[in-house]
Order: structure tokens, then sequence, then C-alpha cells
């Protein structure tokens, strides 16, 4: 303690004439602090949420908040999850999620490494005007799409929600996978053709495997989308056994209201899948977001 006493008091000495050394003491830990601020800043809606689905009727609005109820209500999701036939909700949604992101992924890809690889007059005026259709808001197409759906005969149907995903999905995640792509060595492909691989081979044998960043990148973007997608259901789905889970939430708070504890223990139920899906690929997810920006033309 001797020894230590007179470095302590020289310490604030040492400190004043080092500003650098003082920034990178504190800065690091000031970030982190920040950080962990806005992180509990986010959390707390989705704290409160599960804690809500767990409390006892009655006891939703208590102040101050109590973060742990007591007693814990396990029985406010079987409840809640009975109420209305959530099984089809979540089997409609699964059902749109995956054919979705099938289309999605393959014709994405396929646009993209038209637009990479391929030399064809007009490449790249085509290429400004699938960036420039980014800018349209949706609400612009929205009747155009309810005409062509209507006289197809497919209202009330899931074919609405599927179909656009296979005609590339999204200009965005075509751009993607396309920034993605430009960073594989030409090499490649030449290697291939003097091989005798013909251009959907090489898309198929030497892309798609080496674009599984992007890829998964895009997967997450397309599951989130058509998970939590509440427009296009709303105005394209009429009967209950056709509705996703976003509308049937919206048809349970209608039949329920008032019950906020079984509101919030249907809502945990399905934000959780998206939650844990973020959790388990987000080194993928960003990791392909981090790759597409690496090269350019």
């Amino acid at each position: 303690m001797e020894q230590t006493a007179p470095l302590e008091r020289e310490l604030p000495t040492l400190l004043k004439g080092h500003p650098r050394l003082v920034r990178a003491i504190i800065g690091p830990g000031l970030w982190h602090v920040v950080a962990l601020a806005v992180c509990l800043t986010t959390l707390a809606p989705l704290a409160w949420m599960i804690s809500t689905s767990l409390t006892q009727t009655g006891n939703e609005f208590q102040f101050p908040p109590q973060w742990i109820p007591d007693p814990i209500v396990l029985t406010n999701y079987p409840d809640a999850l009975t109420a209305l036939p959530f099984n089809l909700f979540f089997r409609n949604t699964l059902v749109v999620v995956g054919v979705s992101l099938l289309g999605t992924l393959l014709t994405a890809s396929l646009v993209a490494f038209a637009f990479a690889r391929l030399n064809y007059p007009g490449r790249d005026f085509w290429f400004m005007v699938l960036l420039s259709t980014m800018m349209l808001p949706s609400a612009v197409t929205l009747i155009p799409h309810y005409v062509i759906f209507k006289t197809l005969g497919w209202v009330d149907s899931l074919l609405p929600l599927m179909v656009p995903a296979w005609f590339g999905g999204s200009p965005f995640y075509i751009f993607l996978i396309r920034q993605f792509f430009l960073t594989i060595p030409v090499d490649l492909d030449e290697a291939a053709r003097i091989d005798g691989a013909s251009t959907l081979r090489i898309f198929a044998q030497i892309f798609l495997p080496l674009s599984r960043p992007a890829m998964t990148a895009v997967a997450i973007f397309s599951i989130v989308y058509h998970w939590n997608d509440f427009l296009e259901p709303l105005i394209y789905l009429n009967s209950t056994n056709n509705m996703t889970i976003s509308v049937g939430l919206t048809l349970f708070e209608n039949q329920y209201t008032g019950q906020w504890n079984l509101m919030m223990a249907a809502g945990v139920t399905s934000v959780m899948p998206i939650i844990l899906l973020f959790i388990f690929a987000q080194r993928y997810f960003t990791r392909g977001i981090a790759l597409t920006g690496l090269a350019g033309r």
C-alpha cells in the first residue's frame, strides 16, 4: 500500500499531460456505456411484452412495473393459442415464407448473375431501370396488383403472397446478390468455359456455392419480410383459414380486447421465431452484408 499510494497521487498528473492516453482509456468505456443504454432501451418493449404475457389477468398495468410477475402464469400461452386457430395461421405463414424464399433465392440470383456476368445490349440501362423501381412506394403499385390478382381469381388465396417472389422478389435482393457476384474473379468463368461448362453450369456449380453469405443475407431479409408482412395479407385474405400470423393477431386483438396478457402471449409466440433466426444466423447475415460492398463497376 505504501508503494502504490504515491503512484495513485501522481496518476492524475500523468494523465493530465497525455490527452490521447485519457481518450484511449475513457473512450471505449464510454461508448460501451452508451451502447448498453441503447440496447436496454431497445429491448425494453420486448421485455415488457414477455413479462406481460406471464402476468395474471388484471395485473398488466401495475406501477411501478413488475418485470418478474408474481405469480408466473404459464397457462396464458395455451389459452391464447387455442382461442383462435393459430395452428392454421402458423401453417399458412410457413407456407408463404418457404415458397417465397425458394422463389426469391432462385430468380433473384439468376437475374443478378445476368447483370453481373452476361454481356448483352442495354444491360446497364435495364439495371438502372431496376434500381429506379426501388424508389417507387409500394402504395403506388398496390391497386394494379390487386386488379391483376382479382382478374386471375387469386383473391382470398395465398398465391398473391407467393407468386411475386418468383419474379426476382425485390430489386434490393437482386442488387445485393449482383454486388457479391462482382467480387468473384472472372478467371473462374473463363477456366470453366475452357473446360466446356455452359453458362447455367457456371452459375450453378461456381457462383451459387461461392455466394452463400450473400444468399444467406437475402434469405434472412425475405423470411423476416414475409413473416411480418401485414398489408398484403390484410388486402388479399378474407377467410380465417387462409390468414397468416400477422392478420391473425389483429383478429385476436379485435375479439379479445382488454386481455393484454393473452395478446402479449400470442405476440411473443409470433416474434420468437424471427428473434431466434437472427440470433443463430447473425454471423452469416453480417458477413453477407459486408462482402457485397467489396467490389463494383
